[in-house]
């Protein structure tokens, strides 16, 4: 396919390569208003005002081009994309570029948040013909909606080699008038070739645990030992790849690999955790570190990002009862509750990097309004950064402790190469420089003294940088994502017993039944922001979902969270999955305009929805003993073998379900009353242990045991044991004789 695209029509080489920074600045109204005013994307609204006459994606601008025989300009891109604004700015908002757009293309807009499969195809173009990808994505198609070039962001003017846009755009236009039928014809040629790729036969023979322990030194090799995390600048969190390694060490605590994975990702989470990357007043984590050392972020907060590293925390707490985990488990959940959630208990998508800055610098933004109109400048992390001098000014004797702990320099700390573009001279990033215990020896001070102090220095920080303009806050509510941050709420309220944080994931689940889910067709939606979007939710969002809700259940042991996991699986199943070979499409094929159902084969900012989707099988399968689910999860992850195989670590969070699918189903039913002091000492010693290949049932005596019996006839049995709560460990639910104490308890799960 690759060689096809490189020597196909214009060769593509005055096309530029990714730059995927994110940041957001508000556009500039005027007199202009086009048809994204009318949708609720905060991407699409950002550019109502543009003189560009932009269409959603959608028939009337398919129809229209058609009509007219002109090609199509797509745009894509997302709210807190720092490089989208910036070309923005640069040229949709110039009345000169606009012209040419307007005379030459039919111009469309698409939030790739609220539209992955849009995005996914076109990206795929863009990646093979150019060698990279990114947003903003510029792609120019044929009026039938097949793409013929394609890149990211194109400057105004010609720049550093690069064409500028306007001449990008003549010189589309000028082919397409020119060569009209060579480029549909070979937009048929790549369109034919994007299908031949993601059309493989499925591949012989079934993958096996040879393949963890290749994925787990493809990991090892890539192991920055000095600075934690994989690879160098810059430095992404991924978190699959610790779910990956915390479950290959529980599966041979005592090997050495197993040692050495745990090893991996406690020392990459201690490095993250005291780094700028983290959040050090407010709480959460940005996006990524541009540097090696987990110093300078891109200043970005995704939710996809807090909940799966809150979960990784939590993971890692549990294995190692170490309270630092615990507390920045806490940090992340703590900032989604109060700055990431709607008042109707959903959770809004990202924060910006970039936030405006007052004419006289960080000292005015400080105490500024964020619609003050003399903020006409942005920067990126001016929301987060500090000068010395504010920092001593603000916290008068503690500044002595609190800038030797973090780091604070006169001239700022952003470490030599980390700041390419001086955009934090004189600023300082936070980062936990020592230990509290390496302060408090420095200060002949005991560590709760100085541990008092730094927190109460933080507490001031916190007020002064509320005064702050925010960065820009993206508030639609996805529906894959709010099943990640449920998930991890729920598991938050199991390991660290915080009834607070089962009611907020309960909530959040509420307000998703409620708005996000049509129980007539069984259906879920993509997004709500001021109301439910027409689009219909993707594969990621089903999976994501269903974990959530399968967690949640773990945590309350309300049934109706199962029985609306099972539900919206059987969905899933049918809208997605491929009877034919395996794995789960993207898309399910219902809209016709996105002419490819891709199925994603790399679990990477977020897992891939065929690695979700089989674990929730493999656990729904032992829930309801239903053996055809087991089934449907182990061809599932057959269907990527080629991927496995070839490069294994790609799929870290696949390999997870593979690790759960080779080993003995494990249930632990607790008998019991939910509310009986009794019951719960019995659930708190379940919680201790790092049990992933587990799942944990009740058995009420009620609906709950009701349900779970319909399909499960040993469940139907459990009872509690003269009178008293009891606990049973099982295998594939032939279970060793009951215990009523969290003692014996203890020692059953540790065998």
């Amino acid at each position: 396919m690759t060689s096809y695209f490189r020597f196909g029509f214009l060769a593509l080489t005055w096309l530029v390569t990714s730059s995927d920074s994110f940041a957001e600045q508000t556009p500039a109204q005027s007199e202009h208003t086009n048809r994204l005013a009318h949708e609720k994307s905060p991407y699409l609204l950002q550019h109502a005002h543009n003189p560009v006459d932009w269409y959603p994606w959608g028939e009337e601008a398919f129809g229209k081009a058609r009509r007219e025989n002109k090609p199509i300009f797509l745009s894509v891109g997302y709210s807190t994309c720092h490089w989208c604004h910036v070309m923005a700015h640069e040229s949709f908002e110039s009345e000169d570029v606009a012209t040419i757009m307007n005379r030459e293309f039919v111009n469309i807009k698409v939030d790739r948040e609220e539209r992955p499969d849009v995005d996914r195809v076109y990206m795929t173009f863009v990646q093979a013909t150019t060698g990279g990808g990114g947003w903003p994505m510029s792609v120019w198609l044929t009026p039938d909606l097949k793409p013929f070039v394609g890149g990211t962001y194109f400057p105004p003017e010609d720049r550093y080699g690069q064409p500028g846009f306007k001449k990008v755009l003549e010189r589309v236009a000028t082919a397409w008038k020119e060569n009209h039928a060579n480029i549909v014809e070979q937009g048929d040629k790549i369109v034919d070739a994007l299908r031949e790729s993601q059309g493989a036969a499925k591949p012989e023979g079934e993958i096996d645990a040879a393949v963890l322990e290749a994925a787990y030194k493809q990991l090892d090799r890539n192991y920055d030992p000095k600075e934690g995390g994989f690879g160098n600048a810059p430095k992404f969190p991924r978190p699959v790849t610790l779910n990956f390694l915390t479950r290959l060490y529980a599966r041979d605590p005592k090997s050495g690999d197993g040692k050495q994975a745990l090893e991996m990702v406690l020392f990459t989470l201690r490095k993250m955790a005291a780094g700028g990357m983290h959040d050090h007043i407010g709480g959460g984590f940005h996006r990524y570190s541009v540097d090696r050392y987990w110093h300078v972020p891109h200043f970005e907060k995704m939710l996809y990002d807090q909940a799966q590293l809150a979960a990784a925390y939590l993971d890692a707490f549990q294995i190692t009862r170490d309270q630092q985990c615990e507390s920045v488990a806490r940090d992340i959940l703590d900032y989604v509750a109060r700055d990431m959630t709607s008042k109707e208990g959903g959770f809004f998508s990202a924060e910006d990097a970039d936030s405006p800055v007052a004419a006289g610098g960080l000292s005015a933004v400080a105490s500024a309004k964020a619609d003050d109109p003399g903020h006409s400048k942005t920067a990126e992390g001016a929301f987060y950064v500090w000068t010395k001098k504010e920092i001593d000014a603000a916290l008068g004797d503690a500044a002595e402790v609190f800038d030797f702990h973090y780091g604070v320099q006169p001239h700022g700390n952003a470490p030599e190469g980390s700041d390419p573009h001086d955009e934090f001279r004189g600023k300082n990033i936070l980062i936990e420089r020592h230990t509290i215990a390496q302060t408090a020896e420095h200060f002949k001070k005991s560590e709760k003294e100085i541990g008092e102090s730094l927190a109460q220095s933080r507490e001031k920080l916190f007020a002064i940088r509320a005064k702050r303009p925010r960065p820009h806050l993206d508030d639609k509510i996805i529906a894959a994502w709010n099943g990640l941050m449920i998930s991890a709420f729920a598991r938050a309220a199991q390991v660290l017993d915080d009834e607070r944080y089962r009611e907020i994931a309960t909530r959040a689940a509420k307000f998703m039944r409620a708005n996000l889910y049509e129980e007539k067709s069984k259906l879920l939606y993509r997004n709500y922001r001021g109301g439910r979007s027409d689009i219909e939710g993707f594969a990621d969002d089903y999976a994501f979902v269903v974990e959530g809700l399968l967690d949640l259940y773990e945590a309350s042991f309300n049934v109706e969270w199962l029985k609306l996991a099972s539900e919206l699986q059987e969905t899933n199943d049918r809208l997605f999955f491929d009877e034919k070979n395996g794995g789960y499409f993207s898309n399910s094929g219902k809209d016709e305009s996105v002419f490819l159902r891709m199925k994603d084969d790399n679990d990477g900012a977020e897992p891939a929805a065929s690695s979700l989707a089989a674990l929730n099988l493999l656990r729904l399968s032992q829930l309801r003993d239903d053996q055809k689910m087991a089934e449907r999860a182990r061809k599932t992850i057959d269907a990527f073998a080629t991927t496995l195989s070839h490069f294994p670590s790609a799929m870290p969070q696949m390999l997870v379900a593979l690790d759960y699918s080779l080993s003995k189903p494990r249930q632990i039913v607790i008998a019991g009353r939910k509310d009986a002091p009794e019951t719960k000492a019995l659930l708190k010693e379940v919680h201790r242990h790092f049990l992933p290949k587990t799942i944990l049932l009740l058995a009420d005596g009620g609906e709950g045991q009701k349900y779970l019996g319909e399909k499960n006839e040993a469940i139907r049995a459990m009872s509690m044991v003269e009178g008293k709560p009891a606990a049973y460990v099982c295998e594939n639910f032939t279970c060793k004789a009951p215990v009523t104490d969290a003692g014996q308890l203890a020692k059953l799960l540790n065998l």
